[in-house]
């Protein structure tokens, strides 16, 4: 019986497999692609490369629990550092967030002039930084017991921010502002989505404020792609298993048994690293169907649509922009893109001198799901040549010049990834830390990571839920 299998190769699965084997773990990783990374995933398609989803990297400098966890495993990535970590375009204002304060406050204060605008950022970082130099903290689900014993440790946090967490962020912009540019609230907002999965409104101003600050933390783009971060993350473990889709999940009595297509192996301890809320379809126990369903809730249907392109690599760019509309697009729920492109230097997703392009938007899982055929595919059409037309009126890109195009929906990813749910659980005031799923359960031997367990999304949240995972099981 094999001590530990993780199920997903994502940045959550390949995380905690990468500490397990560290420590002296014995630990096989399957994962039902023939590449890893999951949502930030890099596949090839016509002999070109893209990044699936995610394609900012952060949280990797000292004192960063990313940084930590490669210092831990003992692996360097290949990444370069990108500043201004985004540049945001809004109609003709091009505000690139630089991780310099001061430099990012001047090019506000061009566009969007206001004499509260230093105390604002400033607090703004003062937050982020206070915030990821706290720890100690940890936080268990198997039991009421255990979860309130672990809430303790939440003390120092609520200390620190007591003042933010129970603050709406909406009214506490609008408060600290007094008056404000509605285009500005805008501009807070498209920003805030990106990492919360939620705008202002419906977010505490603890959770805004690190949506925000997270450009004056060093940001990377990463070499090769995304992917080839959660390789390298993985290269030192002996039993990655590539293309091995599994298929159904029983519990013994002691462990649980995996079965393949060819094969069946049984293990202590499992560790999901996919969503909660598509995890039960794997396992044959009532009792564990009833947990996930416990969290159905939480779920609510938002994911992304993507666009991928080719262009000629004849002009130059910035890795990361956010280009805000005044509508929202049709079949989204937002009015924002999120575009990376690839750099020159990068010999595999700027193969034969041209450029990659990943644009991605928030829809929800209602729009593509549940629809005929003949809808399915008008409606990505017509979305697909929107997107394109704005990346390409926006960034001075002649439409003639692009190679490829083609789009990835909810039900795409459900199809690769076993998931049409993205983002994770929105970090709004209703999704209070005692009722969200941690990343050990009731069940003995179950335990989860990824962006719907605790802490959060992204790199550092996810790999938060990783660390917090060890010390669980070093219980």
């Amino acid at each position: 019986m094999r001590e530990y299998a993780v199920i997903g190769g994502g940045i959550g699965g390949c995380s905690c497999a990468a500490l397990l084997n560290a420590s002296g773990k014995d630990v096989v990783v399957f994962e039902k692609e023939p590449y890893l990374g999951g949502c930030a995933s890099t596949f090839e398609r016509n002999h070109f490369a893209y990044n699936a989803g995610a394609t900012t990297f952060c949280g990797y400098s000292e004192g960063r629990v990313v940084k930590k966890l490669f210092n831990q495993v003992g692996v360097v990535p290949h990444v370069i550092e990108s500043d201004p970590a985004i540049v945001v375009i809004q109609g003709e204002k091009v505000i690139p967030r630089y991780k310099d304060i001061e430099r990012f406050i001047n090019v506000l204060n061009v566009h969007y002039p206001h004499p509260k605008h230093y105390e604002f950022w400033h607090l703004i970082k003062n937050i982020t930084t206070e915030f990821y130099e706290t720890d100690g903290y940890y936080y268990s689900n198997a039991s009421w017991a255990q979860k309130l014993y672990s809430l303790r440790t939440f003390y120092p946090l609520l200390q620190k921010f007591w003042n933010y967490l129970f603050r709406d962020a909406k009214s506490f912009i609008l408060h600290f502002y007094a008056n404000i540019d509605p285009d500005f609230l805008d501009f807070l907002d498209a920003q805030i989505l990106i990492v919360t999965q939620a705008k202002s409104d419906s977010i505490n101003f603890l959770n805004a404020a690190l949506a925000l600050g997270y450009t004056f933390e060093s940001n990377y783009y990463a070499l090769g792609g995304m992917g080839k971060v959660c390789e390298s993350l993985t290269e030192n473990i002996a039993d990655v298993r590539l293309s091995h889709p599994i298929t159904k999940i029983e519990k013994l009595k002691k462990g649980f048994r995996l079965s393949t297509s060819h094969y069946e192996m049984d293990v202590k301890n499992l560790i999901m690293g996919t969503s909660h809320f598509e995890s039960s379809v794997w396992f044959t126990s009532d009792k564990i169907k009833k947990y996930y369903r416990r969290y159905t809730s939480l779920n609510n249907h938002q994911s992304a649509f993507v666009l991928y392109m080719n262009i000629p690599n004849t002009q130059e760019f910035y890795h990361h922009y956010q280009i805000i509309s005044k509508i929202t697009f049709p079949y989204t729920i937002s009015q924002s893109l999120f575009v990376s492109i690839s750099d020159p230097r990068d010999t595999e997703l700027s193969r034969n001198n041209t450029l990659s392009i990943t644009a991605s938007i928030h829809t929800n899982t209602s729009y593509w799901l549940g629809i005929s055929d003949t809808e399915y595919k008008e409606r990505k059409e017509i979305l697909s040549r929107l997107i394109e037309a704005s990346i390409c009126d926006t960034l001075s890109i002649n439409k003639d010049t692009i190679l490829r195009s083609f789009a990835a929906t909810p039900k795409t990813f459900g199809r690769y990834l076993n998931r049409t749910q993205l983002g994770g659980v929105p970090m709004n005031r209703s999704n209070f830390l005692p009722f969200l799923p941690s990343n050990d359960t009731p069940i003995d031997g179950l335990y989860q990571v990824g962006d719907t367990s605790f802490a959060a999304q992204g790199w550092p949240g996810v790999v938060m839920g990783s660390f917090n995972l060890l010390r669980l099981l070093d219980e």
